[in-house]
């Protein structure tokens, strides 16, 4: 599991930001404080000369403080009980000259040990959420405002089950790849015709893999395809490289409507290497398409047929396009 470098670099310069702001608003806060009430910056003053005061005793007593150090601890306990009740003689909270970080579990450095730490990781998955809701509804939908109303029960004899009964059976699919995404997860090939659910289930999937600190990818085919064309054909176009790089390194890639674009060679071997590459990998992705598997194979060749047919998790869906059904 991996946080996107870019979203996470992101987090992070924001984060800053904030810390500086907090940090000045701190300074702001403080010199008025001081302004008002004169004798709290006396004794801030004199607590800041603690550890030079005692590396003195040390020198002055022969190497043995021990006496020197325990009178300035006292002295330092009595004025920091001064200053207490200085603040709440004025209102003001005990910890009001006390600059204390957002995230106590690394102070602020946005690292624990050499590793991102838990306050970075959690805004990292929010800024991400942030890029998934430009192109989704995340904020409508979600496995729980799912409804299989719009699904018929009458039975299809081409399919062998009614509309409802299939739309269950993918569902239940969906929802426990999304509650147990990881490493041994299968990519996911969704086809069926236009407005059964196909993008819906996989924003729920998005969503719920995001929130879970993993990286996800979520875009239309044409768009990634047209960075790949970029990406190889641009001078130097850094931003195609970025999302070709995102797009081959996320823990999991959903590409929308594939099949929508404009059918060409480079198209075919784009979407190989992203199928390949990212299988070879471990890398998961979920690709949904109007194409019947018949038609993929027929428009992207028998290598990328075989591959989605034999690595892929094929979910099919079919009955009335719910657009319609609204409108109705």
């Amino acid at each position: 599991m991996g946080a996107d470098g870019k979203i996470m670099a992101r987090a992070a310069r924001k984060m800053r930001e904030e810390a500086e702001a907090r940090h000045e608003g701190f300074l702001q806060r403080r010199r008025e404080i001081y302004q008002a009430l004169p004798r709290t910056e006396e004794i801030d003053r004199t607590l800041r000369t603690t550890a030079g005061r005692i590396v003195a005793e040390t020198f002055r007593s022969g190497g043995d403080p021990g006496r020197a150090i325990a009178a300035l601890r006292e002295e330092n306990l009595a004025l920091q009980r001064e200053r207490r009740e200085i603040l709440s003689a004025a209102g003001l909270p005990a910890c009001a000259l006390e600059e204390e970080p957002a995230c106590p579990l690394c102070g602020d450095t946005l690292y624990v040990e050499g590793q991102p730490c838990r306050c970075l990781l959690e805004r990292t998955t929010a800024e991400q959420n942030r890029e998934l809701s430009r192109m989704l509804d995340i904020q409508g939908q979600s496995f729980d405002t799912f409804s299989f109303q719009w699904y018929d029960n009458a039975y299809w004899e081409a399919e062998g089950s009614s509309p409802r009964e299939n739309m269950e059976i993918v569902y239940e699919l969906c929802a426990n790849y999304a509650h147990n995404f990881g490493s041994r997860s299968a990519s996911l090939l969704m086809t069926g015709a236009p407005g059964l659910g196909k993008t819906f289930l996989s924003t729920c999937i998005a969503q719920e893999v995001s929130a879970k600190g993993f990286s996800v990818v979520y875009d239309t085919a044409a768009h990634v395809f047209a960075q790949f064309e970029r990406s190889k054909f641009g001078r130097e176009d850094e931003a195609a490289e970025a999302d070709v790089h995102r797009c081959m390194a996320c823990d999991l890639l959903i590409l929308d409507d594939l099949g929508s674009e404009m059918a060409t060679a480079f198209v075919v071997s784009a979407l190989y290497q992203i199928v390949n590459t990212r299988l070879m990998t471990g890398k998961k992705t979920i690709l949904s398409t109007n194409l019947t598997p018949e038609e993929v194979g027929r428009r992207y060749g028998a290598a990328i047929r075989s591959r989605l047919e034999g690595e892929y998790q094929v979910l099919t869906f079919f009955g009335e396009d719910i657009r319609k059904l609204k409108r109705r």
